[in-house]
């Protein structure tokens, strides 16, 4: 295992389908821990290996590379060249009680698809529940809409991602489905007592607490202050003991406007409240110099926690995938396209 002491304490992005030479210093110098894929960064399988090989070279090691990839909207690589997926809670619907086993194959062909371009993490399962009230951009990439079900499937898509060796990330802990505002502009007050958010909101959290990696909620908590959870030490204190997650804690994105402040500011009161990552997306090369000196150098804890994640990261079991194809086509009753 690589020895982390002072690797930065970051997961960034880069702006295009090719690093710039002042993006290649940058990395080189702030030696992030992981990198970010968008949509804006894929063309072609060619190119996607091409820039997933740069990002590792230019930190010099085998860096951890993550993307969205849950189907439906949230999708970063998408036809012609990769399989489509439907969103998860449609899935779940569509498979009815077979909905476990094909989440499973859906995540295991995910896993397929990134491995194949050199990308080892995804950013799922989504463990919030769906309720009547999720905001729209949220809703559907839900995986249930109660605790137990959310739990089963959310099992389903870690297990199927980390047979294809991807690490899941599970998120937006410690619960983002009561959220009635879009994080991306806004920051949401959730309404329930925390009895009630222990026995729902919580629960398929702490029953996936053994995954490596999650991350955080941009929301607020009733009596929990003003501070979004990603920067509230009593709710990231709350995900470690209440919940009982000791894997890597990421933030979701620092440039989302649910978070106020600078870059440096936003990184630094999530550092400080207990994150072991900065999660920084949008590629903009002032913003992450904010970011990387703010959030500094993993922490003897964060690379206790790093370390523990790249062992649960392995090669792909061998697998069918054409018999996975043809049997989640079965299980949706006419396609994975449908």
């Amino acid at each position: 295992m690589p020895d982390l002491k002072g690797i930065g304490a970051t997961v960034l992005g880069c702006a295009g389908g090719s690093l710039s030479p002042s993006e290649a210093a940058f990395f080189r110098d702030a030696d992030p821990w992981g990198f970010i894929i968008f949509a804006r960064n894929v063309e072609t399988p060619d190119q996607l290996r091409r820039l997933t090989d740069a990002l590792r070279t230019t930190v010099g090691r085998d860096a951890v590379i993550m993307v969205d990839q849950e189907g439906g909207r949230v999708q970063r690589l998408r036809a012609p060249f990769w399989r489509e997926f439907l969103p998860p809670l449609d899935q779940a619907a569509r498979a009815g009680e077979n909905a476990a086993r094909s989440l499973w194959i859906s995540a295991r062909l995910i896993a397929d698809d990134l491995r194949g371009v050199g990308i080892d993490a995804n950013c799922a399962p989504c463990c919030d529940i769906a309720g009547a009230k999720t905001h729209p951009f949220l809703r559907n990439r839900c995986l249930g809409t109660d605790a137990a079900t959310v739990a089963r499937n959310g099992r389903a898509v870690a297990d199927g991602l980390l047979a294809g060796g991807v690490l899941p990330v599970m998120k937006h802990m410690p619960g983002h489905g009561r959220a009635e505002a879009d994080t991306h502009f806004d920051l949401p007050l959730i309404d329930a007592t925390l009895g009630d958010l222990t026995d729902t909101d919580f629960a398929p959290f702490a029953a996936l607490a053994d995954l490596p990696m999650g991350m955080t909620a941009h929301i607020r908590l009733p009596g929990f202050g003003d501070a979004p959870a990603t920067q509230n030490p009593a709710i990231l204190a709350l995900i470690r003991d209440r919940i009982g997650f000791d894997g890597l804690l990421m933030t979701d994105d620092l440039s989302m406007q649910a978070l106020s402040g600078g870059l440096g500011d936003r990184a630094a009161r999530a550092m400080a409240a207990g994150c072991d990552i900065a999660l920084h997306c949008n590629g903009k090369l002032d913003e992450m110099t904010q970011v990387v000196a703010a959030a500094g150098r993993l922490t003897p804890s964060a690379q206790t926690r790093a370390q523990a994640a790249l062992a649960v990261r392995r090669p792909p079991a061998p697998v069918d995938t054409t018999a996975l194809e043809a049997e989640l086509a079965v299980l949706l009753g006419g396609g994975v396209n449908a």
